[in-house]
């Protein structure tokens, strides 16, 4: 009696130290994904942006460029980072801590476009977690794009805090869910909600308030400074 006592004795402890190991690989993990992926997004993000600034100084005022980096985001709500904004919404794209602008199953429109809906996603925890403030933003809040030769000031009017992920009509160019029913030149922002979880989406919506052309200091709108 007393050998299967110890016997069960020693599987419980066995099972006890693997328990433990299991909840260190764990927390790696976790910060692995929270906050590595952060640091490595982040001086990804840096790099390219500071290409894509060099590239504008060499070649100045002209068109967007929807190749390289379409230009930058920036969002007061978030804090003072701006957020380089690229094409397409894969992995690939958005875990080097950019945005992307949608190209599928809604094909974004472009900033300068006549009309249409400036479609955005980026992550919200781990790779760079761009819009993971998402929440901070209210109505009237200004988000400001930055291109090579204009800034595009829009003002939030709309949020939507919880979609399921198929709910494509967040993307649309007139976007009815929003309480849009006329064309007009909107911006959506896009993430995962809840934080740390991808089951469903968090959508902001912003109408165009005005556009200034950038002057030779880059001076930034009033809604910047």
């Amino acid at each position: 009696m007393s050998r299967a006592r110890n016997r069960i004795a020693g599987l419980i402890s066995v099972f006890g130290e693997l328990l433990i190991t299991a909840g260190l690989v764990l927390g790696l993990f976790v910060v692995y994904s929270l906050w590595w992926t952060n640091v490595l997004a982040d001086r990804a993000a840096d790099k390219e942006g500071a290409q894509v600034r060099g590239e504008w100084a060499d070649e100045g005022p002209g068109a967007l460029d929807t190749k390289g980096g379409l230009g930058f985001l920036h969002v007061p709500a978030f804090g003072g980072d701006e957020i380089l904004v690229k094409r397409g919404t894969e992995p690939s794209v958005l875990n080097n801590g950019v945005a992307g602008y949608y190209t599928e199953p809604v094909r974004s429109a472009l900033p300068q476009d006549e009309e249409g809906n400036f479609t955005l996603a980026a992550h919200r925890d781990g790779h760079g977690a761009k819009f993971h403030d998402i929440h901070k933003l209210k109505n009237g809040d200004p988000i400001v794009f930055e291109s090579k030769d204009t800034w595009y000031v829009y003002k939030v009017y709309k949020t939507l805090p919880e979609t399921t992920k198929y709910n494509v009509d967040v993307l649309q160019p007139v976007p009815g869910e929003s309480g849009k029913d006329k064309p007009g030149r909107y911006i959506t922002l896009t993430t995962c909600t809840p934080m740390y979880t991808s089951d469903y989406r968090y959508i902001v919506w912003g109408e165009l308030a005005r556009t200034e052309k950038v002057d030779a200091d880059r001076t930034p709108p009033v809604e910047l400074r």
